[in-house]
């Protein structure tokens, strides 16, 4: 059976985008490929078992394994060295991927303290967006009493087919992103 936001693109959202902008061929029509889940863990370079505490809270979240990012060059300041690990991501694609969105909208979103919305200015050039969440606590299958540090992370909704920022966050809106007026 497929997701739920993925039936509602396809009987629903598709359909009435195609209409909006004028698009005759499925094929043009703005579509989510990807998202990219990025959980940083600078503190993992004086304790490496911080590393192993945000990988498992990222593969509880996302439903999959999370891979481990390595600087790519020395920061004398932040006492990094090139190669050293210091964070761990997630790209989703296909059902795990509307399934996630699906949680992020319904569950973990409403659950932030004193929201009044998302950025509506947090895409860039090609219609990508980029969302910042400040702590993984928010998500139900982190378990509170586990959680040694709260960490934030950046989500990525990578769309394809756009022409710009203005597809995108139609498309987004027609998902249910909580988007600020």
């Amino acid at each position: 059976m497929a997701a739920r936001l993925r039936q509602k693109y396809l009987e629903e959202i598709r359909p009435a985008i195609m209409k909006d902008l004028g698009r005759r061929n499925v094929m043009e029509t703005p579509t989510l490929d990807k998202i990219v889940v990025n959980m940083g863990v600078g503190e993992a370079l004086a304790e490496p078992k911080a590393l192993e505490n945000a990988l498992g809270e990222l593969a509880a979240i996302t439903g999959q394994r999370p891979a481990i990012r390595k600087a790519r060059k020395s920061i004398a300041g932040f006492k990094v060295r090139e190669g050293s690990n210091v964070a761990c991501m997630v790209t989703l694609r296909g059902d795990r991927m509307y399934e996630f969105m699906d949680r992020l909208l319904n569950v973990a979103i409403p659950r932030i303290r004193d929201f009044r919305g998302v950025s509506p200015k947090s895409f860039d050039a090609q219609g990508n967006y980029t969302l910042g969440v400040r702590e993984q606590t928010i998500f139900p299958e982190v378990d509170m009493d586990a959680v040694e540090r709260v960490r934030g992370m950046n989500v990525t909704f990578v769309i394809r087919n756009t022409r710009g920022a203005d597809d995108s966050r139609d498309l987004l809106r027609r998902f249910g992103m909580p988007f600020r007026n």
